[in-house]
Parts: C-alpha cells; sequence; structure tokens
C-alpha cells in the first residue's frame, strides 16, 4: 500500500453554527461548502481551498471520552510561536483547556502543545514538533496527549 495521509476528519457537533464559528476562530478555517438546512446539516472547513474538517450536526449531548472511539485529534503548526498564538485564540473562545498552558508532550520532549476541548467536548491539541524544550510536563507515566 501506498502512504497515506488523513484527508480530513468529520466530526459531529450539536450546534452546527456555534462550531463553526468556534473552529473558525480557533484554526482560521473558511467556509468551503455545507449545507445548513435538512436533516444533517454540515460544514465542509478548510485552509486554502483544502478540506480539513466536516461538521455534521447529527448529534445529540457531549463527546464521551470514556466510549471506544476517537481519543483526540491533533494539528501540527510549524513552531511553538503559533502555538502560543493559538492558544490566545483557543482562550478567547472561552475553551476548557486540560492542561495549563503550552506543556510538553514528555520529560526531556522538545515536542508539545495545548489541548483543550471545543463545544461538544471533542479534544484538541495544537503542537509544534520542537521548541517547547523545559515546559511543564503534566504527567509522568506517558504521553501527555495520552492523558486528558
Amino acid at each position: 500500500m501506498a502512504a497515506l495521509k488523513t484527508g480530513h476528519v468529520g466530526v459531529n457537533v450539536t450546534d452546527l453554527t456555534r462550531s463553526v464559528a468556534f473552529y473558525q476562530q480557533v484554526f482560521g478555517f473558511e467556509v468551503l461548502d455545507g449545507k445548513l438546512t435538512g436533516d444533517r446539516p454540515f460544514v465542509f472547513l478548510g485552509i486554502d481551498g483544502e478540506l480539513v474538517v466536516t461538521l455534521w450536526q447529527q448529534s445529540t449531548g457531549e463527546f464521551a471520552g470514556d466510549r471506544p472511539g476517537l481519543h483526540h485529534l491533533a494539528f501540527l503548526v510549524d513552531d511553538v510561536d503559533a502555538v502560543n498564538a493559538a492558544e490566545e485564540r483557543v482562550r478567547a473562545a472561552g475553551a476548557h483547556f486540560f492542561h495549563d498552558g503550552v506543556v510538553a508532550h514528555a520529560e526531556g520532549a522538545s515536542s508539545g502543545g495545548i489541548f483543550f476541548a471545543d463545544p461538544d467536548g471533542v479534544r484538541l491539541e495544537i503542537y509544534a514538533g520542537s521548541g517547547v524544550d523545559g515546559a511543564p510536563v503534566p504527567v509522568s507515566d506517558g504521553p501527555t496527549c495520552g492523558s486528558f
């Protein structure tokens, strides 16, 4: 099989308008297409015309992190400055953070980022592959991204 690359991710949401606003504010996504009416409203979100996330309004309640399925959705950015800028946008959006600010992925790791939830409780991460040397490590028995 040839090398695979994630094409896009679909996320169920309870309030499409609220979630589109959140994902635009935090990630800077543009609306590529969508249908806001009918039984299954959806919106395609992307950057520079490339699809990244599809939001589907077809669920109730809140994301259940204790059920099998998605653990979290992580977005890699160029550097720690981009993580810091994202942190400001996430705070401005009023999102719940799982750790306080930028944290390392593990003890001694140069990679790390921020860990937070979208309005429906879906766990999200924005991280850089390097540059967070010396950042706190909130867990000691495994990678930070597995412990929230």
